[in-house]
């Protein structure tokens, strides 16, 4: 049987990386998928590859910093595909500076990118899912929205915005029937991880010590971090609520 029949999920940031791997395996599940990312050629090509296994999907540009291309994310999918069931915010920025050295302008791009825009897209897509009493949020956070870490305070703090976004919407929405979760990554390899490497002077050595930073004895797969937003999105998760799940080989509890 499939998870998630019928039903229709937005994804932001669904074009690469984790955000693929998502929208990949929402759509497997009988899901239709609408992404919402920036660049083009990457959402056109997952949905192709998601179109040749016989699933749903659609891109549409969305830069989600702006608060006008989120809502129209959220019309969008509602014109074509009738409502929305699932939100999944993954969409995110990385930034590898020290907090004196951060530009204005960079933290407000990787707030506004990471947590800002976990706020608007459910700001458009709750009311449609409170008229039906029924919905489920997703969002991705991260094992550093728990802990520190060294250059990362931007991205740490991002982080930490969306796991207490998270408790407080599951709190404020479950009179209403929506589940708001989040998972929370340890380091995935993924283009992301590889530009935050190649930041630093020996990325080979850095590479090495991250995966030495979990217990498991290597970083994550995209597919891995997939299965757990599926199940928080799946009616198998139907009591779980205000969760934010570490799936993170054990980083966190060290």
């Amino acid at each position: 049987m499939m998870e998630l029949n019928g039903k229709v999920a937005i994804v932001t940031g669904g074009n690469s990386g984790i955000g693929r791997a998502i929208s990949e395996v929402f759509a497997r599940e009988n899901a239709s998928v609408m992404i919402g990312a920036r660049n083009v050629e990457t959402g056109e090509a997952t949905v192709k590859a998601i179109q040749q296994k016989g699933g749903k999907a659609f891109f549409l540009k969305t830069d989600v910093q702006d608060s006008s291309q989120v809502k129209k994310l959220v019309d969008e999918t509602v014109k074509r595909y009738g409502t929305v069931d699932i939100v999944c915010h993954n969409a995110g920025r990385e930034l590898v500076k020290r907090l004196v050295d951060t530009t204005v302008e960079e933290w407000d791009a990787v707030l506004n990118t990471n947590a800002r825009a976990a706020f608007l897209v459910s700001k458009y897509a709750l009311p449609i899912m409170i008229a039906k009493r029924k919905g489920v949020v997703v969002n991705i956070a991260s094992q550093l929205g728990f802990v520190g870490f060294d250059k990362f305070t931007a991205y740490c703090a991002s982080k930490g915005a969306i796991v207490q976004l998270t408790r407080a919407m599951a709190l404020e929405y479950a009179k209403d029937g929506i589940r708001v979760n989040c998972v929370c990554p340890g380091a995935v390899d993924t283009a992301m991880v590889d530009r935050e490497l190649s930041l630093f002077p020996d990325p080979a050595e850095v590479r090495k010590q991250v995966i030495d930073s979990h217990p498991i004895g290597r970083m994550g797969r995209p597919e891995e971090i997939a299965e757990a937003v599926l199940f928080l999105a799946s009616d198998r998760a139907s009591f779980v609520l205000g969760e934010c799940m570490l799936v993170d080989g054990g980083y966190v509890i060290q």
